[in-house]
């Protein structure tokens, strides 16, 4: 019984983020290129590059309307394609509401991710985030961002990707630059192709855990639902491996069958045609419901330990904090950061001006494993160290409460 439960918990941990098939660990089909630009007006439903069917959405002058009435939805909808770097412009306003996210996510089929991300309940405030292989056991790659009035007016959202650097913009104007060397010298740099995702999911709902529902702002009070976030118009450019837009006869991505290290360099780009390939799954979480970002299963007092800010001052924000570990005793674990700089060429430079102060929940979280007893909640400080640690800690500390 303590085995089995021992290993429930390991499962817990690792199945958090999924893909249909990983080409780092078989063989999987090819990845169907965009291989050119493409644009779509979510006004209507006419828009053949995205599954519009994977989510129950209406379409008027305001946009593709994504809709939270009740607890566990997530109305999310994916591109049929993808691209190795490029340019992807979105505009959108955001769902409000504790708990609520909305996303604009980059995600391949090893987990590579470049995320936008907003928390209803902070209104002026947007999110970026990026993931390298699903890796979610540092807590530095966050970022905050000033915008105005994101859940009631539309702005434009820009994720600029090449093999040098990554730039987010609103309306225009850079907010945050990462460079590839700046990614742990490229080892933590999203290269690999990506599909699109847009949606938003709920966060505060009764099975996300504490920890995600008070980085999400707290519980979800589905008696002020519906939650609507407006998608209206997407632009994609897909570069093709290259450092400027294609102009078509890009047939796929092709992941090496003996260069397993996922760098751009081992993705061979084959000319071609370009189908639609309905076979590739949506990347995501294991259950299929919870359709946010990797960035989701990080606690929030970490998150906010080492999040970088946009602030109101002049100039570029460049000082983080280094990522939270785990200290452990028989009694009790803390967790602790240090400052430190971080290099100039990863910067956050000033967004638009937002209304209003920043509304950044604050509040002690704790994750709850297993049946949710008193018996088997970890605390705050333990649990971000629990899941940066792995699989083999996590067993480790449930063996060791219940002997």
């Amino acid at each position: 019984m303590k085995a089995a439960f021992v290993l429930a918990l390991v499962g817990a941990v690792s199945a958090q983020t999924w893909t249909d098939c990983n080409p780092l660990q078989k063989k999987c089909d090819p990845d169907p290129a965009f291989g050119r630009s493409v644009s779509c007006d979510l006004t209507t439903d006419n828009c053949p590059d995205m599954d519009l069917k994977a989510a129950p959405l209406t379409h008027d002058d305001k946009g593709a309307k994504f809709s939270i009435t009740a607890d566990g939805q997530s109305p999310t909808i994916h591109s049929f394609k993808y691209l190795l770097f490029g340019e992807v412009e979105v505009v959108c306003r955001a769902a409000p509401g504790r708990g609520i996210v909305t996303s604009i996510v980059l995600q391949s089929d090893v987990l590579d991710e470049i995320d936008w991300e907003w928390i209803g309940a902070e209104p002026n405030q947007v999110q970026t985030n990026y993931f390298s292989k699903g890796d979610t056991k540092t807590y530095d790659r966050g970022g905050k961002h000033a915008v105005t009035a994101a859940t009631t007016s539309y702005h434009t959202y820009t994720i600029r990707w090449t093999s040098e650097a990554i730039t987010w913009s609103i309306d225009g104007a850079p907010v945050r630059t990462l460079t590839y060397n700046d990614a742990h010298g490229g080892k933590s740099y999203p290269q690999t192709p990506m599909q699109l995702k847009l949606g938003s999911w709920t966060a505060g709902g009764s099975k996300s855990s504490e920890g995600t529902a008070q980085w999400a702002g707290g519980r979800t009070d589905f008696k002020q639902a519906p939650f609507d976030a407006y998608y209206k118009s997407i632009k994609i450019t897909d570069f093709a491996g290259g450092d400027k837009p294609a102009n078509g006869g890009v047939k796929q991505y092709v992941y090496s069958e003996t260069d397993k290290s996922g760098s751009w360099q081992s993705i061979r780009v084959e000319m071609g045609e370009s189908k639609p390939d309905s076979k590739h799954a949506e990347n995501g979480v294991g259950d299929g419901k919870d359709n946010g970002s990797s960035s989701h299963v990080e606690s929030k007092d970490v998150v906010d330990q080492n999040m970088m800010t946009s602030s109101s001052t002049t100039g570029p924000s460049t000082t983080m904090s280094t990522p939270t570990s785990l200290s452990t005793s028989s009694s009790s674990s803390t967790s602790s950061s240090s400052s430190s700089s971080r290099a100039s060429n990863d910067t956050i430079t000033d967004g638009p001006p937002a209304n209003g102060p920043d509304r950044t929940v604050s509040g002690n979280a704790s994750a709850t494993t297993g049946t949710g007893s008193k018996e088997t909640t970890i605390s705050s400080a333990a649990a971000p160290g629990l899941v940066a640690c792995g699989p083999l800690v996590l067993a480790l500390a449930a063996a060791q409460f219940l002997l």
